[in-house]
């Protein structure tokens, strides 16, 4: 998906490039692009989002694990 992401920015930028004369498509180019940015930041957040409930979730997991032992003894 990184690879598709960082592709695509860039074709979106050769084409910024080629079509740079046209006022009307320099307009749609620059939308798109800013488009494309939200998308990725929310895919990062995403991304960030599923990393840290993990590692909450592996913390909680030793807690409770470290209290059932405690109990035992």
């Amino acid at each position: 998906m990184e690879k598709f992401i960082a592709g695509l920015a860039l074709g979106m930028i050769g084409g910024a490039l080629i079509v740079a004369n046209s006022n009307r498509t320099r307009s749609l180019v620059k939308k798109g692009q800013d488009e494309m940015i939200s998308r990725v930041d929310a895919y990062i957040d995403e991304k960030l989002e599923n990393m840290e409930n993990a590692v909450s979730k592996q913390g909680a997991g030793k807690a409770k694990s470290g209290e059932k032992k405690s109990d035992k003894e």
